[in-house]
Formats: structure tokens, sequence, C-alpha cells
């Protein structure tokens, strides 16, 4: 059984591991992996068809507890404790739950001290008793009537009308004073861990089509050696395509994997010159995670050929793999009455939209199926990929983008080059 500290507004662990709100959720999946000899039976629930409706959860379903994480940035909004008998909590290291103590209203009183009174919601059958950023919850189906309040409220949670020795059905943990009105935290400084963030990518073009990226990255700076003097900071990188690899090296720092590219599932839908050229040497890619971004450099001049972006939504081959990339793409649009106008692409657009705006992809889609190993099935299903404007946006079943690939111009041909030589 885990004995967890419960921290009102920051977190729930213990001395090895602490779930702390606005954690996103690769680290606490992380954490949950690392000790998965103690936290076991851990089900991920999340909405097929509209993953943005529903919170992301994580189930932790032999310590009766769930990690409700926010739809949009991926942070733990809300951690949550529904049934008391599979787990110890203590607050300032002196335990109200665990097989000796009964989580009662008496040792709640006792534990945290007087609050306002609370709310009777009947419809449940739950009275929440609420301090700032923690929640429990009693069972009071016993009850006939909705509880009533003596006048005086001065002898503490004791002067509430509650039945003697009734006990904690539900703990939440949570930001702010209001659990209906909670919102996910930003990133605690403490969950940075030395790497940095993109808290949005803006796709940058020019007259034919996406010329780079400018991320407005966050990252936690230190003082002179005190980790308390540690501070947020926020700054803006920009990366172009024909950008040398020492050139990105120097502006987002080291990647955090290198993968060389063995094969090009893609090439066979390139120009039938280029089918039958084999490469010497292979291209290969910058892995960003926590930046949401791959960057691909060509093999000889070693320069920026390629960008992806990658949406992270459950349900996808690659989930949990990239933090979401919160990017914005400029897309033109040609209009017969009037100028080009532009509309804006973002990790939330849904592909129908962006085709009612653009009009239907003149090819029809490239069906991707990914798989780890040609025996292995996945279980999302394939995806489609439309090619639009120098980008590849890879669609998923339920409409949303998985992933957007951004090509630099193409090349010039030989012929050309000859033709500029005086």
């Amino acid at each position: 059984m885990l004995d967890l500290e419960v921290v009102p507004e920051r977190s729930l662990g213990n001395e090895q591991w602490e779930l702390t709100l606005g954690m996103p959720l690769a680290q606490a999946v992380a954490i949950l992996q690392k000790y998965c000899r103690v936290i076991k039976n851990v089900q991920v629930l999340y909405s097929e068809q509209a993953p943005l409706s529903h919170d992301l959860i994580l189930n932790l379903t032999q310590d009766g507890i769930k990690l409700l994480f926010d739809a949009f940035n991926q942070r733990l909004k809300v951690i949550e404790v529904y049934d008391l008998t599979k787990v110890k909590l203590k607050y300032c290291g002196v335990h109200f739950n665990s097989q000796a103590i009964a989580p009662t209203i008496e040792q709640i009183d006792q534990s945290f001290g007087a609050t306002h009174p609370g709310v009777y919601n009947s419809a449940e059958q739950l009275f929440h008793l609420n301090f700032r950023g923690l929640s429990f919850s009693f069972q009071l189906d016993s009850w006939t009537e909705a509880p009533k309040y003596e006048p005086n409220f001065a002898h503490g949670l004791a002067s509430l009308q509650i039945p003697h020795g009734a006990t904690v059905k539900r703990m939440y943990i949570y930001n702010g004073n209001s659990l209906q009105d909670t919102r996910a935290p930003g990133m605690p400084l403490s969950c940075f861990l030395g790497n940095v963030y993109a808290e949005s990518v803006d796709v940058l073009r020019d007259g034919t089509g996406p010329s780079g990226l400018r991320l407005r990255l966050l990252a936690a700076g230190c003082g002179p050696g005190v980790l308390a003097d540690a501070k947020m900071r926020v700054f803006e990188r920009s990366v172009y395509f024909g950008d040398s690899c020492q050139d990105v090296l120097s502006t987002l720092g080291s990647p955090h994997k290198v993968f060389y590219k063995s094969e090009d599932k893609m090439k066979i839908h390139s120009p039938s010159p280029h089918k039958q050229v084999p490469s010497k040497c292979n291209d290969y890619f910058f892995n960003y995670f926590t930046l949401g971004v791959d960057i691909l450099f060509d093999a000889n001049t070693h320069k920026v050929k390629k960008f992806v972006l990658h949406t992270n939504y459950p349900g996808h081959y690659n989930f949990n793999i990239y933090h979401r990339c919160e990017f914005k793409i400029p897309l033109t649009i040609k209009r017969e009455s009037a100028d080009c106008q532009t509309e804006t692409c973002t990790t939330y657009s849904k592909w129908d939209s962006i085709q009612d705006l653009l009009g239907h992809p003149v090819e029809k889609p490239v069906v991707l199926h990914r798989s780890s190993s040609p025996n292995n099935t996945n279980p999302f299903g394939s995806t489609f990929c439309f090619g639009l404007q120098r980008m590849i946006f890879e669609v998923m079943q339920n409409n949303h983008i998985a992933s957007v690939t951004l090509y630099g111009p193409p090349k010039p041909s030989t012929q050309v080059r000859m033709a500029e030589l005086p």
C-alpha cells in the first residue's frame, strides 16, 4: 500500500517521487513506469472521437488514484483519490488516513483545521468540504434531507450537523479555490529538469511556402548557485530551411536523440528519376521531444530540409513520445473574387475545416500504417497524409491532425545551374 504525503494546491507523493500539479503528461508516465513494481495496473482513459472534449486520465486502479490532465495543454490539473482504503495519506507528516486511522469528519477537522461551511449535493448525496486547493467528499446516503447548519460556526467543523463518524469517500487536490473552475497551473520549475519547452511555435512563410520556425521557449534559469533563486526564462529562437547543423545546435541546443533514416517509405511517390538513385549515406533527424519538433538534415550538405511538428493526440502511434507542439501555420487562401487571404491552422484545427478553407486536395491521400515490425499490428489504425503548399498533413481517423511536415523550397536543377554560369 502506498504511503503518500498530501500537499494542498501542489502535489501527492513520497520521498521517492512526487506527482505535481502542472506536471506534463510524459513526466507523470515516466514516474509510473519507473516505479512499475509498486504502482501497477494503470489505465489510460480518453475520448477517441473527441479527445479535446474530456480530460485525459491516468487511472491507478490498484491504488484508487486518478490523475486528470487538461485535454489541451496536457498538464496535470486534478489529483483525485477515489478509494481511500487502498492508500495511506498524511498531511505535514501525520497520517489522517491509514488502516488504523479512519478519515472521519473529526479526523479531518483535527488534521486540517477549520474551514468554510461545506456544500451538500443532493443529486450525488455527497457533502463537499473545501479548503484552498483541497476538497473532501463525504458520503451521506443515509440522510433523508439535506444537512442543516447551526447558526454558530465558532466550534469548527464539529458545529456542522454531519453524522458522527462520517468518512471521506473522495479527496481532490487542485489549483485555486474551486474544483469546478480549476485549471492546470503553469509547469513548476521543479519539472523542467534541465529541459527547454516550447510555449508556441510559429511557422514562417515567404512567397512560395514555409521558410522556417519561430519558437517561443521556456527554461528554468538559476541564480548564482541557489535553487531558490530559480526563475522562468522566456526567449525566442528561429530556425530556417538551409540552416547548417551547427546553426541549429547553437540556436536550440543539443537534441534529445539523433535518428538516422534507414529507408524512405515515401520515396515511391517522388518523381520517377529519383526513385532508382541509391543513397550513399542517410539523412538524419534531430529529435527535440520537449519541443514536439523533429528537424531533418540532408546527409550530404548537413543543412535543414524538413521540419516535423507533432500534436501528441491520444490514439496515435507516437502518443507520449513528444510533447504537444502548439503551432500556428499561416495558409494562403486563393479567392476568385479577391486577392489571396491568409488563414491560420493550429494544433487544434480539424482537417475538414482546413479543407473547407482551401478546397479539397487535388490528389488522394497516402495511407500511412505504422508498426514497430512487419509482424506487429498497430492498434490505432492507419492515418492519411494530404499534401498542401509544401506541407504534408497527417490526419487521424477522428479528423484531428497528428503531425505536419514542412518541406523547404525545391533545389534548382542541374540544367538551371549550368544556365546561370557565364
